[in-house]
C-alpha cells in the first residue's frame, strides 16, 4: 500500500494491490464541485500514466457517493474542467475504472457512476436523477447513458419523476453490477483487478434495448401529462426517446438543454424552494434553544384528522395515546388507524415487522388520566373555541406541568385557548393539512406567550413527522389560510365580474394548480365554510364587498360532490358544467347591476396572483410570518401552488 496522495482539497488517492482507490471528501454530500473535478481529473492522468496502476476505484468519504452537483455553482461562469469532460475521461480511460456507491449517488453523482466500467454498491446506497426537481434535466450524460443501461421506459421512470432507487432495485434494473456483502472497497478492488486487460463495457457504446414504440409513447404520454406545464419533465422525454442517436450528437443536445433550462424561470424558482425549505427552520429567538423531549404524544380527537396525526406520529418511532369521547369512540379511532396503517402495509410502505411495531406503540382511551405520561398532547377536536377550552382545561389536571399542548385549530385564536390554561407558556398551535399522515406542511404557531423550548419542541417533532415546519404567529387562519381566504374573496369577485367557475378553475390548472379551486370547494364540501360565514355574518362591514353565490349553493343544498351537486353537477360521478349554476351567478349579477365581460385566462391568473400576493405582503407587515419565501414554501405544500412557479411572492418580481 502505498501513502496518500492528494489530488485537490478534496480528492485524494492510495494505491491498493496495484489499484488507485480514489476517494471524495467533500463534506458534507461530496458535491461535485471544481475542486472535486479537478481533483477526478487528475487521478485520472495520474492513472493512466502509471504502470503500476492497474485500475481505480472512485468512492466518496462518509454517508454519501456523490450527492450531485454544486448548486452554488449555478448561474455562474463555467469553471473547467466541467463534469461532462470528467465523465468522458472516466469512460475513456484504457483502465477498468469502478464506482463503489458507498451511499447516494445523486444527478452527477450517478453520472458519475454511469461512466465508470462497473458499478458496487453497499446495502444502504440509493441511485437517482432528481434535476427535473431543480427545473433542469441531467447534464452530464444521464438523459444519454442510462437508456443504453436500462432501457427507454425505465430511464423515462427514474429521470422524469427524480425518484430514488434503493440497491435493490437498482441492481433489478441494472444500474449497479454487485451488492457488496463484504467490505465494499474491497469487493470493487476485486472487481478492478478481474476487469485489467479485458476488454470494458463502456456504458456510452452500448445499444438501447428494442422496445414497442407505443409502450414509450404511452409512457411519455403519462409524464407530460403530469407535468402541468413544466418545461424540464418535456424536455427530459425528448432527450431520453431520442437517445438511440450517436452518443456525441445526444450529450450536445443534453448539455446545451441543460444550460438553457438552467437559466430559466422556472429553474430559478425551484432553487429558490430548495433554499427556503432550508431557511424556514432557521427562527429568530431560538439560537442555542434545545427543544423539550418528547417520546410520547397524546392525541385527543381519533376523527380523520386526528388518526392521520397518529399514523405520522407511530412513522415517526412515537409511543400514541389516542383520547375520545367514549370508550366506544376511542376504540373506533383505534380501528381507523390500524386501517391506514393495514393501507401502508398493502402498498408496501410498511413491512410487516413495522406494522405490528408501529400497531404496539399504540393504545386509546375515553380516559383523560391515561394522557398523564404523555410529554406532547395534540388536540385535533372538534373547532369549537368553547370545546376546545374545556379539553384544555381537563388536560391541565392530568398532565405534567412541563408537556407540551398544541391545538391543531385552522381559524381559532390559540391565544385565546392558551390564556385558558394554567401554563399559557406550554401552549401552541400545531396546524397540521389534511390527510395528516400524507401532507406535508404543518404551520407552527408561536402564541403570545408561547416560551422559545415550546416552539422549538414543535420543531422538532415535525421534522421527526417528517413534515415541513413553518412557524407562524397567531392570525386568523394563519398564513395557508389568510391569503387562501384572500384568493376565494378575489375569485368570487371575478364571478361576479363576468367569470364562471370553470373559466377559473381552467385559468389556475392552465397556471400549474393541481385542481381548480370551485372544484376543491365541491369535492371538500361547501357546507363547513358556509357555517363559518354564518357565524361571521354579525360582525360583518355592511361597506365591504360581500358575493353571496356560495351561499345561495348552500341554501339550496348543494354541497358538493357528496350532493351531486355544488359549483358542478356530478352526474354520474362525473364533473360537468352545470347551466343552473350560471344562472344562479347571473342573477347575482343583475341583483348588484354588475355589466359582466369576459376574462382571458392570462388576466384571471393575475388577479388571483395579485391577490395573494397582497394579503402575503400584510402578513409580513404584521409579522405574521417571517419572510416571504416562507408564505411561498406554505402555498406550495399545503395548497397546491405549483413549485415551479416559486409561490406567490416570487412570482409578484
Amino acid at each position: 500500500m502505498n501513502d496518500a496522495i492528494e489530488f485537490s482539497s478534496t480528492v485524494s488517492a492510495m494505491t491498493r494491490s496495484g489499484i488507485l482507490v480514489v476517494t471524495i471528501d467533500n463534506a458534507p454530500v461530496n458535491a461535485t464541485s471544481a475542486d472535486v473535478r479537478s481533483g477526478l481529473e487528475k487521478a485520472l492522468v495520474h492513472a493512466e500514466a502509471t504502470a503500476d496502476v492497474a485500475g481505480v476505484v472512485i468512492t466518496g468519504a462518509g454517508k454519501t457517493f456523490i450527492g450531485g452537483a454544486d448548486i452554488r455553482e449555478f448561474g455562474k461562469p463555467a469553471i473547467e474542467p466541467t463534469l461532462p469532460a470528467v465523465i468522458e475521461k472516466i469512460e475513456k480511460l484504457s483502465k477498468p475504472v469502478i464506482a463503489a456507491l458507498n451511499g447516494a449517488a445523486l444527478g452527477g453523482g450517478l453520472e458519475v457512476a454511469l461512466a465508470c466500467h462497473y458499478r458496487v454498491a453497499s446495502s444502504t446506497a440509493q441511485v437517482g436523477l432528481p434535476e427535473v426537481k431543480l427545473g433542469i434535466v441531467p447534464g452530464a450524460g444521464g438523459t444519454q447513458r442510462l437508456p443504453r443501461l436500462i432501457g427507454i421506459p425505465a430511464a423515462l421512470d427514474l429521470i422524469t419523476s427524480g425518484r430514488s432507487a434503493k440497491t435493490d432495485e437498482a441492481l433489478s434494473l441494472g444500474i449497479i453490477d454487485e451488492i457488496a456483502k463484504a467490505d465494499l472497497v474491497e469487493t470493487a478492488i476485486s472487481a478492478a483487478q478481474k476487469l485489467s486487460g479485458k476488454q470494458l463495457r463502456r456504458t456510452g457504446e452500448l445499444s438501447i434495448a428494442t422496445k414497442e414504440a407505443a409502450e414509450i409513447e404511452r409512457a411519455a404520454a403519462r409524464i407530460l401529462g403530469r407535468a402541468r406545464g413544466q418545461k424540464a419533465p418535456a424536455e427530459a422525454v425528448r432527450l431520453i426517446t431520442s437517445s438511440n442517436r450517436p452518443l456525441a450528437e445526444g450529450l450536445a443536445d443534453e448539455r446545451a438543454t441543460f444550460l438553457t433550462l438552467r437559466d430559466s424561470r422556472e429553474a430559478a424558482a425551484l432553487r429558490y424552494v430548495f433554499f427556503a425549505e432550508r431557511e424556514s427552520s432557521r427562527v429568530e429567538g431560538l439560537e442555542g434553544i434545545e427543544p423539550r423531549p418528547v417520546k410520547t404524544i397524546g392525541i385527543c380527537g381519533l376523527g380523520l384528522m386526528g388518526s392521520g396525526i397518529a399514523v405520522a406520529a407511530l412513522a415517526a418511532g412515537y409511543m400514541v395515546i389516542g383520547l375520545d369521547q367514549t370508550a366506544e369512540a376511542a376504540e373506533k379511532g383505534r380501528e381507523r388507524i390500524v386501517g391506514l396503517l393495514e393501507r401502508n402495509l398493502a402498498s408496501g410502505r410498511l413491512d410487516q415487522n413495522g406494522f405490528e411495531a408501529q400497531k404496539a406503540r399504540l393504545s386509546v382511551t375515553a380516559s383523560d388520566a391515561d394522557l398523564a405520561s404523555c410529554d406532547l398532547v395534540i388536540d385535533a377536536v372538534f373547532d369549537d373555541l368553547d370545546v376546545k377550552i374545556d379539553l384544555f382545561r381537563r388536560l391541565d389536571k392530568v398532565i405534567r406541568p412541563d408537556a407540551v399542548l398544541a391545538t391543531n385549530t385552522s381559524y381559532l385564536n390559540p391565544d385565546e385557548i392558551a390564556a385558558a390554561t394554567a401554563y399559557p407558556e406550554r401552549v401552541l398551535g400545531m396546524h397540521f393539512f389534511s390527510p395528516a399522515h400524507v401532507m406535508r406542511l404543518l404551520e407552527v404557531v408561536r402564541c403570545a406567550r408561547t416560551a422559545p423550548d415550546v416552539v422549538a419542541t414543535g420543531l422538532a417533532v415535525a421534522k421527526k413527522l417528517r413534515k415541513l415546519p413553518v412557524v407562524a404567529g397567531v392570525t386568523e387562519g394563519f398564513i395557508g389560510n389568510r391569503i387562501f381566504s384572500a384568493y376565494r374573496r378575489e375569485a368570487e369577485f371575478l364571478l361576479e365580474d363576468g367569470a364562471l367557475p370553470h373559466e377559473i378553475d381552467a385559468a389556475l390548472e392552465d397556471y400549474g394548480f393541481p385542481m381548480g379551486l370551485f372544484a376543491v370547494y365541491d369535492m371538500a364540501g361547501l357546507e363547513i365554510a358556509w357555517a363559518r360565514r354564518k357565524r361571521q355574518a354579525a360582525a360583518r362591514d355592511p361597506a365591504t364587498r360581500y358575493v353571496g353565490i356560495a351561499d345561495t349553493l348552500c341554501e339550496m343544498g348543494r354541497f358538493g360532490q357528496k350532493a351531486g351537486r355544488g359549483w358542478y353537477a356530478y352526474p354520474d360521478g362525473k364533473r360537468t358544467i352545470d347551466p343552473d349554476v350560471t344562472a344562479i351567478i347571473e342573477a347575482a349579477r343583475a341583483q348588484k347591476g354588475i355589466t359582466p365581460r369576459a376574462f382571458p385566462k392570462s388576466e384571471i391568473q393575475e388577479r388571483m396572483l395579485k391577490a395573494m400576493a397582497a394579503e402575503g405582503e400584510g402578513l409580513l407587515a404584521e409579522g405574521i410570518a417571517a419572510r416571504p419565501s416562507d408564505i411561498d414554501l406554505v402555498m406550495i405544500n399545503g395548497y397546491g401552488f405549483p413549485a415551479h412557479r416559486g409561490g406567490p411572492m416570487f412570482a409578484r418580481n
